[in-house]
């Protein structure tokens, strides 16, 4: 296989756009994040990467709070709608004809109703990085539609039609390649064992 070697940049793709809401209940508003990831898992904690001159930078700032709402299929024209349009001109959820609804643990912080599910967070720590700011914060809340629960509870994501950001396209999920340990699992005989 034949390579070239480029300039670095930030080209980690395919990654998850994310509808990150912030402000107020009265007043709530959406961005999209294209860097966002999970960072630790006890305690549960994410980041999300926002210019400073972004308008949704100074809500987050002052009250400390977002969620992470993963958006669907259905919602591809608003995460890309809110990745253009600031807050400080337009009403995005009024815009966009989408409902903010008040978070289960932060009743103060606007999740995106139109989800099928919402991290909420604290932020506990910001790191100056150049042309972002990583906000470091802990998940304290999920909000989950019911509609992803299997008869067991189990959560089935892949029932949700997320999407997914590839170097300027939002894509489909494709198909399961396989499940977390499936190289290592041992393989059932076909003959069980005679006691």
């Amino acid at each position: 296989m034949s390579k070239q070697s480029w300039k670095g940049a930030a080209l980690l793709n395919p990654v998850p756009p994310v509808l990150v809401s912030c402000g107020s209940i009265e007043k709530p508003n959406l961005i999209t994040v294209g860097w966002a990831g999970t960072i630790c898992t006890r305690p549960a904690m994410v980041s999300v990467s926002i210019r400073p001159e972004r308008y949704s930078y100074g809500l987050i700032k002052d009250s400390g709070v977002f969620a992470v709402n993963l958006p669907t299929e259905g919602l591809v024209r608003a995460v890309d709608w809110c990745g253009v349009k600031s807050g400080r001109d337009v009403d995005k959820f009024a815009a966009l004809g989408l409902h903010a609804e008040p978070g289960t643990v932060h009743p103060d912080c606007p999740i995106l109703a139109e989800s099928p599910l919402a991290l909420e967070c604290r932020v506990t720590q910001t790191i100056p990085l150049g042309s972002h700011e990583l906000f470091l914060a802990v998940v304290e809340g999920v909000c989950v539609d019911e509609s992803l629960l299997d008869s067991e509870g189990k959560l089935r994501l892949d029932r949700a039609g997320l999407i997914a950001y590839n170097h300027g396209e939002y894509r489909a999920l494709g198909k399961r390649l396989g499940t977390f340990g499936y190289s290592v699992r041992k393989k059932r005989s076909a003959h069980p064992k005679k006691r």
